[in-house]
């Protein structure tokens, strides 16, 4: 199964990208918010992949950040949310302002997504409210939803971590370790560890 792709962005369209790894375009669906996030073509880019396999077809979807594939596999959960329903509602609501909609059951933010009637978000309240707890949002601490914990990683696991993706993607510690450690100062310890590696990948490409 493909977990992501990196290379070319060569293409963006509303709905999808085309990724040219190694002179292979790898058509990737994706939200907007993912899409948004990309650079411009021709640049270099890292995307999360959920491989979805059906009998007539091998479909990518592409996430800028891990917070956002979680929660897309978990829309999928239920019953009447298909990838392209998740992409939809993952375009209008980050994880953040989603996992506030679900524990609080605030069903008219979930309707704001093409395809989610009153019914089906009504089921996805009911199905996802317990199951939130521990879900990552990307976001800071603070603001989170009565009874659910939100783990927010330290710049030094951040560093960390990154580092050990780029290392599996080619890049030799010693030149990685530097990189990662001055994006994460630009950005002030503010960032995840999706940002930190796309920008690290720039600085690495260059």
């Amino acid at each position: 199964m493909i977990a992501q792709l990196r290379g070319l962005l060569a293409q963006v369209e509303a709905d999808r990208c085309v990724i040219d790894v190694s002179g292979v375009g790898y058509l990737v669906q994706a939200s907007s918010r993912t899409l948004a996030a990309l650079p411009q073509p021709p640049e270099l880019a890292l995307v999360l992949v959920e491989t979805v396999v059906r009998e007539d077809a091998i479909l990518l979807y592409g996430f800028a950040e891990a917070s956002e594939r979680s929660w897309f596999r978990l829309l999928t959960t239920v019953q009447g949310v298909g990838a392209k329903v998740a992409l939809a509602i993952l375009s209008v609501l980050p994880p953040p302002e989603l996992m506030m909609a679900i524990g609080s059951g605030d069903k008219t933010m979930l309707t704001r997504a093409g395809g989610v009637g009153a019914r089906l978000a009504q089921r996805i309240v009911t199905e996802l409210r317990d199951k939130c707890e521990g879900m990552p949002t990307g976001a800071p601490a603070g603001g989170g939803v009565p009874g659910v914990t939100i783990t927010v990683p330290t710049p030094r696991s951040i560093a960390a971590d990154a580092v050990l993706a780029l290392s599996g993607l080619g890049f030799r510690r010693a030149e990685a370790q530097p990189v990662v450690e001055r994006v994460i100062d630009r950005f002030e310890g503010d960032v995840n560890l999706d940002v930190v590696i796309r920008d690290a990948l720039k600085e690495l490409a260059r």
